[in-house]
């Protein structure tokens, strides 16, 4: 298959790396985008790291990452919640999350919270559950950084967000507004951001619920890579399947023309 894509937005979970193992096809692939100077951008549903934690891991890995090829759904909440004008949250995460959510200017608390913001969080507890519930009982506002029920790890399917957000949901009595893929908004700024146009950018992704999806509501083409959530057989056969499927990126060839 050969690519003739401008731009490029690229999961990771599943589709760089299984956990902490890298998937050489992608690397490779990643390596080819360089050297054709083509713009791409990781964009990632997992909030626990910062950019400057995720660039360093894929750069130990072998894939060239900068900063500002990185946006995490964590870098889109923070987005988000400017957006909104939120200033006071319960936040349920970990570094990545909080640190995104500090660097907008909201204030973290468990009192008193305008939203309840939630991300991958393996400290999960019942009293923070509890405390996820109550607030948005008395109205806060719900809202999830993605809704992967599981997460490839090189053990097996580890739970994801998804899992904890199912908790709190049934909890809380209300559904969650998700800023992560498969959700068009975070695409949008990952676009904006790239400084390519929907009709010139690929997303490649392993989970057809998350990263397929994400493109098809955004609009843009998709390549579903069979190395992660999603086997090939089952997207293909979905009423709206991704625009191009292949077994990994061994199976891409990066077009050099502008």
């Amino acid at each position: 298959m050969i690519c003739k894509y401008r731009g490029y937005l690229l999961d990771l979970d599943g589709t760089i790396y299984r956990g902490n193992t890298v998937i050489p096809e992608a690397r490779a692939f990643v390596q080819e985008l360089e050297e054709a100077g083509k713009p791409y951008m990781f964009l990632t549903n997992n909030s626990s790291k910062t950019t400057d934690e995720v660039v360093a891991k894929l750069r130990t890995m072998g894939v060239p990452a900068q900063p500002e090829t990185v946006y995490t759904s964590a870098m889109a909440m923070a987005d988000y919640v400017v957006a909104k004008q939120i200033k006071r949250a319960f936040v349920i995460g970990e570094n990545g999350l909080k640190t995104a959510i500090h660097q907008a200017g909201v204030e973290e608390s468990d009192t008193d919270v305008e939203a309840v913001i939630v991300g991958i969080d393996r400290t999960f507890t019942f009293e923070k559950l509890e405390t996820a519930s109550f607030a948005i009982q008395k109205g806060a506002m719900l809202l999830a950084t993605n809704g992967d029920r599981v997460i490839p790890t090189e053990r097996g399917m580890s739970p994801g967000n998804g899992s904890i957000l199912a908790a709190i949901e049934a909890a809380g009595g209300k559904r969650a507004t998700v800023v992560g893929k498969p959700e068009a908004w975070i695409v949008a700024q990952a676009i904006q951001r790239l400084g390519t146009t929907y009709n010139d950018t690929l997303l490649v992704g392993d989970n057809y619920d998350t990263d397929i999806l994400a493109g098809i509501r955004a609009k843009i083409d998709t390549l579903h890579v069979d190395t992660g959530v999603t086997l090939q057989t089952d997207a293909m056969n979905k009423n709206d399947p991704p625009t191009f499927a292949v077994p990994s990126l061994a199976a891409c060839t990066i077009s050099t023309n502008p």
